[in-house]
């Protein structure tokens, strides 16, 4: 087999890695190339071979139902061995194959020709070969259809790899931008919770507080978002998140919370509900917050209890809102196909707003 290695294989196999066309599954474009040759020569068989480390693999094959075979005794690897097509007219008096089973076995080849896949930088991949169980010649117009037949093979293995790469770079960038959001975010959310310890004012104070928890919860979100893929875990999640709205607050927040799993972009909509109701408790009530989300009789149940004053008299849900924050709220829960309450806590001290949506767990 070493008269079949060409003189810088380790070069070629790092370029056939390069175009991770190796094990991938049939495609059209490729399938129609073959059967255009076979078609243009008048044989039964033709293939895009790719020659890898010890076998020869078939991206597209028309008239043979194998899918590979071993490096030794195949033609292609002798193939690739130059630049130009490789060409047996009568393989059983021809003295490169008088020994190769393939030739001298059940399988009977009689006539191969092949043009390398090479690419830009000389690497020859593999080649796409016509293969015939009859002795047969060929024209230079029959070779020159062959090398420009391979010559689209190339192009589209160049697009494929050329938009692999496109879309790599561009989650890259994206990832990048992502990060540089989330550290932004984190950021305001720090330097309005320092603008808020030095406001004498308690009204501004107050606000400013809301508003760096606001952002921190928004930065959390985030977070999650890049950090967890599919599925997440909701407990670990929420636990996340009310630590830093505690953090940005200067408020008591207890959790409670189930591992379920739920799926990320479902944990986007909680972590902006519960970053809207505990930021209108510290607002409105006094006292630790408590969080709770379970999974209760296929539903999850998220609920938000403060130690304040509790819901005025005559509170109306409905006509709350049409405020910012409680249309924020509804309009999460419906995404959720959920459903928002609000009432007094059972002992008297405080609001307890609850929120249930259908379970999300797989």
């Amino acid at each position: 087999m070493s008269s079949t290695i060409p003189a810088d294989e380790a070069g070629r196999l790092l370029a056939v890695r390069r175009y991770d066309i190796l094990d991938t599954p049939t495609d059209g474009a490729f399938d129609r190339i073959t059967a255009l040759a076979a078609r243009r020569f008048g044989v039964p068989i033709a293939i895009i071979s790719i020659v890898d480390r010890e076998r020869i693999w078939f991206k597209s094959r028309h008239g043979i139902d194998v899918a590979e075979i071993g490096r030794d005794p195949g033609l292609c690897a002798s193939a690739i061995l130059g630049s130009a097509p490789h060409i047996v007219t009568d393989a059983r008096i021809d003295p490169r194959t008088l020994a190769n089973p393939l030739v001298a076995g059940a399988f009977g080849l009689r006539f191969y020709a092949a043009v390398p896949l090479t690419t830009g930088d000389g690497y020859n991949l593999g080649t796409l070969c016509v293969i015939g169980h009859e002795p047969r010649e060929v024209t230079a117009d029959e070779i020159a259809d062959l090398e420009d037949l391979a010559a689209i093979v190339m192009d589209q293995l160049d697009l494929r790899l050329a938009a692999r790469l496109a879309v790599t770079r561009a989650e890259l960038a994206a990832k990048e931008i992502d990060h540089r959001v989330m550290n932004g975010l984190q950021f305001v959310s720090s330097l309005l919770t320092l603008q808020s310890r030095t406001l004498e004012d308690e009204a501004a104070s107050s606000a400013v507080q809301l508003a760096a928890a606001r952002v921190a919860a928004v930065a959390q979100v985030h977070r999650n978002f890049l950090e967890e893929a599919g599925e997440a875990s909701c407990g670990a999640f929420v636990k996340r998140l009310c630590g830093d709205l505690a953090r940005v607050l200067e408020r008591e927040i207890v959790v409670e919370s189930d591992d379920a799993e739920v799926p990320t972009t479902a944990l986007q909509a909680i972590g902006l509900i519960i970053n809207e109701l505990v930021t209108n408790a510290a607002k409105h009530g006094a006292g630790r917050i408590c969080v709770s989300c379970r999974l209760h009789d296929g539903q999850h149940v998220l609920t938000v209890a403060d130690e304040g004053e509790g819901l005025p008299p005559g509170f109306d849900l409905a006509q709350q809102s049409r405020s910012l924050g409680m249309k924020v709220v509804t309009t999460l829960a419906g995404q959720l196909r959920g459903s928002v309450t609000a009432r007094n806590s059972t002992d008297g001290h405080g609001a307890v707003f609850r929120v249930a949506f259908p379970s999300l767990s797989p």
